[in-house]
């Protein structure tokens, strides 16, 4: 398939208004990679080959690999604005891309602007017209290439495999290339309209597709599957050990809530650590953090857990928590000390020592357990980790003193509270819904994305100080307040780091920042308000931490909101 066709469709696609009109560009534009036979498997793909139909899949939500797939490209603006330049010509650098990035604030757009074609160097692989027709195999191969560079030198080697593409590059190939490098691909197609359109596209329901896309989490696969065995194919679809998916979520509830809507409810304790994903296997161990990430080499201890206490290959759901000499929970912060460790583990682990707790069992012997109910699940799992150690304790009861009783003791023991689960709810990869509730003994908070900044006054004039608060709204996000409270010189100074890199651009004093980062704040009230797009304002807002194990995709919605002002 000609990268061209594809950058056509894409550009068509962001012009639908309409949901429908959506899922029909994106349906005709798999039809059309599908005509395409599959080609070698890519370097560094073992467990599927690869064709037109899996990349477009990903591609035209912004995702070059796979969702569990560990490898990035890993460049930045800086390079790829470099790559532009030395593909517009000789009398265009870097800052006049820059410059023109101020002025439209989209890469695509900048990209666009420029005429491509014609420059020689390195990388330059055209015959000078610049329309020798790239093909998405092509590109795809660069981006694994430059996903595989690394070390010294690597980032100009990033830049000669971008300046290659460029330089080959129409107009619009350009615009979707520019976004796709840095994952600003923004046409208004996520997930639920690829799954949409996969199923239009090769006549398989869709609650199939979504069922398949739990246990495959790659997109591109399951619509090879799908137009290749149809629906067979897709409910022999498995889990595979050494693969991770995507973690079910829980949002807040009460007891009242649970009790009600189940009759009895799962009780568990709510561990202030990090989510993670063991998978055992006979010959190896590897384990994921909440957003796929390998962190098997930061977390030995994990690994060793797995190789004395497992016999059978696994995949099992639950947390790593920091802990003291005496075997007291740290806080969370703690725990992320050693996430972030990429050397010298040995040293990082006499430092922070972490054990894990385990609450749910996916997978057992060659058997997917996602479709069997939470107790029988846990279950599995008591009988996987037969003496109680790194397994969490499960109580079912009715009774809203003896859950009070359990939050109680569990904040006694230095927990953040306990989870409310439904006993006969399924496991669903990625989702979060009323099946799953978080109790916090705290004031209510909201997981908002962090989209303005303000640079503060005074002694603080060096670092961002007010921060505009968003949720989720589809895709897009609303506006919900601002939050300055809460915040030390010192915390305000890591925040500042934090937030930079991603700041758009910059008015007097405000800046415009992209949805990367995560804050939950706790308010006193919601209530209605025509200042703020989402309709909505927190009243009293406060900043309780950055929410560094959630991406802005998982924040808080506006119905949510909806929800709870309403209550």
């Amino acid at each position: 398939m000609e990268f061209a066709a594809f950058a056509d469709q894409v550009d068509e696609i962001e012009a639908e208004s309409s949901d429908h009109g959506t899922v029909d560009g994106v349906s005709r534009l798999l039809e059309h990679a599908a005509r395409t036979d599959p080609w070698d498997e890519t370097p560094g793909e073992s467990e599927e080959r690869t064709g037109d139909l899996e990349v477009v899949a990903r591609y035209v939500q912004g995702r070059v690999f796979p969702a569990w797939d560990a490898r990035k490209l890993e460049v930045g603006p800086s390079a790829c604005h470099e790559a532009i330049a030395r593909a517009a010509g000789r009398n265009v650098d870097a800052d006049d891309v820059e410059a023109r990035l101020a002025a439209v604030g989209e890469i695509g757009t900048v990209a666009a602007s420029y005429e491509f074609g014609g420059q020689q160097g390195l990388g330059a692989f055209t015959d000078g017209d610049g329309t020798d027709g790239l093909t998405i195999r092509e590109v795809h191969e660069t981006l694994v290439d430059l996903a595989a560079a690394e070390g010294s030198g690597s980032q100009d080697r990033k830049v000669d495999l971008l300046f290659g593409l460029f330089n080959r590059c129409t107009s619009t190939e350009a615009r979707y290339l520019a976004r796709l490098v840095l994952a600003e691909m923004r046409i208004g197609v996520g997930e639920g309209t690829v799954r949409d359109a996969v199923a239009a596209a090769f006549d398989v329901p869709d609650d199939r597709v979504e069922r398949a896309l739990q246990v495959a989490n790659d997109y591109g696969r399951v619509a090879r599957v799908a137009i290749e065995d149809g629906l067979e194919g897709l409910e022999a679809m498995t889990l595979s050990v050494g693969r991770p998916v995507k973690a079910m979520l829980a949002q807040a509830g009460t007891v009242t809530e649970a009790v009600e809507s189940w009759e009895e409810a799962a009780v568990e304790w709510k561990y202030d650590g990090a989510r993670v994903q063991l998978h055992h296997a006979d010959d190896e161990v590897r384990v994921f953090s909440r957003n796929m990430e390998d962190v098997t080499d930061a977390l030995p201890e994990v690994v060793e857990f797995a190789d004395d206490r497992l016999d059978a290959p696994a995949i099992l759901d639950g947390e790593v928590v920091a802990i003291d000499e005496a075997g007291d929970p740290l806080p969370f912060q703690e725990v992320l000390r050693r996430f972030r460790r990429k050397h010298d583990v040995a040293k990082a682990r006499e430092d922070v020592t972490v054990e894990p707790v385990f609450f749910d069992c996916l997978h057992v012997d060659g058997e997917d357990l996602l479709e069997t109910p939470l107790r029988d699940r846990h279950a599995r799992l008591e009988s996987l980790l037969a003496g109680g150690e790194g397994r969490s304790k499960l109580w079912l009861t009715d009774d809203p003193d003896e859950i009070d009783a359990i939050d109680a003791e569990a904040l006694e023991s230095g927990h953040e509270g306990i989870m409310l689960k439904d006993p006969d709810s399924t496991y669903s990869p990625g989702r979060r819904g009323k099946r799953w509730l978080k109790r916090k003994p705290d004031v209510e908070t909201l997981d908002c994305v962090v989209t303005g900044a303000e640079w503060g006054e005074g002694r603080r004039a060096t670092f961002l100080g007010t921060f505009e608060l968003s949720i989720r709204d589809g895709e897009a996000y609303e506006t919900i307040g601002k939050v300055a409270t809460g915040i030390t010189d010192e915390k305000l100074a890591e925040l500042t780091a934090l937030l930079e890199p991603h700041v758009r651009s910059q008015d007097g004093t405000s800046v415009d920042v992209e949805p990367a980062v995560v804050f939950e704040v706790g308010y006193e009230e919601i209530q209605s308000s025509p200042t703020y797009s989402s309709g909505y304002a927190l009243r009293f807002p406060r900043f309780v931490g950055v929410r560094e194990d959630l991406d802005p995709d998982d924040a808080d919605t506006v119905e949510r909101v909806r929800s709870l002002r309403e209550t």
